[in-house]
């Protein structure tokens, strides 16, 4: 029953249209202050504050003072996992019509972060381009870096040994990307990729979305180190 119970609270916490437009806002990994969250959900500071107090008593969201000011994000990666997942089913049960895909939408189902690693068409082709190439192995929970992986993480410059001693992170995982419905590379590994990417200078995001573009040096990057071609 307390388990249930559980459940029914983390659910009622999400199941907000203003709580849920905040979570989604925390997904591209990035930590925000409560105006910054509130500008989102179009509602003032102080209501955002009392949302962001109910998200963080249910385990949804973590705060960390700095100065003056609160910066609010998602608590663990498997909140993360639990966001897309829901973005799945309410993909898969929408109505079935014609819907206009605006600029944004477009953007997003090309490349994304999802919470902490690369999804869309990017984060798909990727995942796809290192199986083809045995670098790394994915079952349906779980994956490994074989050692032609290991050696392409290191030609890169990523550190493996440091970034897997986070406790409670899977090495290699795979996720079903909700607007793909096949799936991207999750885990250390995953995390790896993307911070190399951003701090590469081979993608950049998109202000106020959670999307990504890939810049000239990525491109050629993504095609001559991956054999990735236009996303």
């Amino acid at each position: 029953m307390t388990r249930t119970a559980a459940f029914a609270e983390i659910a009622t916490a999400a199941g907000d249209p203003a709580r849920a437009g905040m979570l989604n806002a925390l997904m591209d990994g990035r930590a925000l202050t409560a105006s910054e969250l509130a500008r989102v959900a179009g509602i003032t500071p102080q209501t955002a504050s009392g949302h962001l107090a109910r998200l963080t008593v249910a385990g949804l969201v973590a705060v960390q003072k700095q100065g003056r000011h609160r910066y609010h994000r998602l608590a663990t990666p498997a909140v993360a996992r639990m966001l897309e997942s829901i973005m799945q089913v309410a993909a898969d049960a929408a109505p079935l019509r014609k819907a206009f895909v605006g600029p944004r939408d477009a953007a997003m189902r090309a490349g994304r972060t999802c919470y902490d690693h690369l999804a869309g068409r990017l984060g798909v082709a990727l995942a796809d381009a290192m199986v083809a190439k045995g670098q790394i192995e994915l079952a349906s929970d779980a994956g490994i870096v074989t050692d032609t992986g290991m050696a392409l993480l290191q030609r890169l410059g990523i550190d493996l040994d440091a970034r897997g001693k986070r406790k409670g992170r899977l090495l290699c995982r795979p996720c079903l990307d909700w607007s793909e419905r096949r799936p991207h590379l999750a885990g250390v590994v995953g995390t790896a990729l993307c911070t190399h990417c951003f701090d590469a200078g081979w993608i950049k995001r998109i202000e106020g979305s959670r999307a990504v573009t890939i810049t000239v040096k990525g491109q050629r990057n993504f095609r001559e180190i991956f054999g990735i071609g236009a996303v």
